[in-house]
């Protein structure tokens, strides 16, 4: 046991990094492809820095995310639960640990065979997700009266099987979105994604001549072209908003936040160090994409033929700039609306969170755009604001046994995930669990034995 956990451990620092699991399978493919060694260690390194790079602007969006988040709760004086799935899984690291690290490994380990072995290509890069999702498969596993080994197998297949099965359901809008880049979507609020993308669909005749990025502009205010400027323009308003309310809500909250700095000072400051974030992220994300995606070809041709990776959702930003914003503010203003029917019909306040609204949010707006135009970014993103309203109430008294009261996963996927197999488990029993197990099974073997349009699900091979 002394020998094991470090082990374990090892793996699971690994597996939990993104940034290291996108420089192994580059490594990978440029061996694979037998490139010379200066080439194999540049191929390695740019992804991982590449990935460090979106973090470290994630963290600084993420960062100047919550004095926004306070500034709502206090001016507008909404108390309630507030989504959010770092905090969920740090408080379940006490109690679940173990079964974590474990189900981690297992999963991307049958999420490798999976790719290898059927017409399910996706290969799951986003470590930090499947490490929330290992949380959620061992908190509702554990809840139905799963335990040891049983318990660890059990979520490991299941998060194998999601992470090649949930990038694939909507791989046909991803393509379009990218202009079939070559990569998928590898984050767990994926299927509100699809959702706002069939919402676009409703509006597809405007798909191209009402694009977000093909907004006309008079020559004056030319300068909102530039993604940086229009992004801290666009923060700046809320920012400023939000915090005159507050200030005058309760001036002790905020000033207690911009320290000896004027409040207004440290509203601008915090919009424009926003828009600095976003600027970082669009940076990382072109030394990723540069790299990852032929060392993928690697592995594509030699090791797994027709492997996909499947990517943060981050990486999906540069892709509409203006979508971003535009889905960023539709999803959180249907976060509101969702906010008020759930508090009416349920008596519980899910409140709007800045980080999963803005990421979800924006990523939703991406693909509502490329399906619908404007009108499709605005209100796919809305739908998406709803449906991680409900999704995380819905959630709680799955999660209930473990008392977390006061927080639950924001994402999509995460709520569907865990009310489903909540409640397969409380009406059917464990063999309703087994039952559930083996619909997956058979959904990635099925396509083996039936012709499709390519060798891909979803996706469309190139010529």
């Amino acid at each position: 046991m002394d020998v094991v956990m470090p082990v374990l451990e090892f793996f699971q620092s690994i597996l939990t990094q993104p940034a290291w699991i996108m420089g192994l399978f580059s490594l990978v493919g440029l061996v694979a492809l037998r490139r010379p060694a200066h080439k194999v260690l540049t191929g390695t390194l740019k992804p991982i820095l590449g990935y460090l790079m979106l973090s470290a602007g994630a963290n600084v969006i993420s960062g100047n995310l919550a004095p926004l988040g306070t500034f709502i709760e206090t001016g507008f004086h909404i108390t309630g639960v507030v989504p959010n799935n770092e905090v969920v899984v740090s408080m379940a690291q006490n109690i679940l640990g173990v079964q974590t690290m474990v189900i981690l490994i297992l999963g991307y380990a049958v999420n490798i065979i999976v790719a290898r072995f059927t017409k399910y290509k996706y290969i799951f890069l986003t470590g930090h997700h499947s490490m929330f999702m290992a949380c959620l498969f061992s908190a509702v596993l554990q809840a139905s009266g799963f335990e040891g080994v049983q318990l660890c197998v059990l979520g490991g297949m299941f998060l194998g099987l999601i992470s090649a099965i949930l990038p694939a359901i909507g791989q046909r809008y991803t393509d379009q979105l990218t202009d079939n880049d070559g990569i998928a979507m590898g984050h767990f609020g994926s299927l509100a994604y699809y959702i706002s993308a069939a919402v676009g669909s409703l509006f597809k005749k405007e798909a191209e001549t009402n694009n977000t990025e093909k907004i006309e502009m008079p020559e004056q205010l030319s300068f909102l072209r530039d993604t940086t400027i229009s992004t801290a323009l666009t923060m700046a308003f809320f920012y400023v908003l939000t915090v005159i309310a507050a200030y005058i809500a309760d001036p002790q909250v905020v000033q207690g936040l911009a320290g000896e700095s004027n409040v207004i000072v440290y509203a601008l400051t915090c919009a424009f160090s926003f828009a600095v974030g976003v600027t970082v992220v669009y940076n990382g994300v072109r030394m990723i994409l540069g790299d990852l995606v032929p060392a993928f070809q690697g592995i594509s041709n030699k090791l797994i033929p027709g492997a996909i990776p499947a990517v943060d959702c981050a990486v999906f930003f540069p892709y509409a700039p203006t979508a971003v914003i535009i889905g960023f503010v539709a999803s959180f203003i249907g976060g509101v609306v969702g906010m008020f029917i759930v508090g009416a019909t349920m008596g519980i306040f899910i409140i709007p969170g800045m980080v999963p609204h803005f990421f979800c949010g924006a990523t939703a707006g991406l693909y509502g755009n490329a399906t619908g135009g404007r009108k499709g970014a605005m209100l796919g993103a809305f739908v998406n604001g709803l449906l991680i309203t409900f999704a995380p109430a819905l959630l709680l008294p799955v999660l209930d046994v473990f008392g977390f009261r006061n927080t639950t996963f924001g994402d999509f996927d995460f709520g569907v995930v865990g009310i489903v197999l909540g409640r397969v488990s409380e009406f059917l029993g464990h063999g309703g669990v087994y039952g559930l197990l083996a619909l997956l099974v058979l959904v990635v073997l099925v396509p083996n034995f039936v012709q499709t349009k390519g060798s891909v699900i979803n996706h469309i091979d190139e010529e």
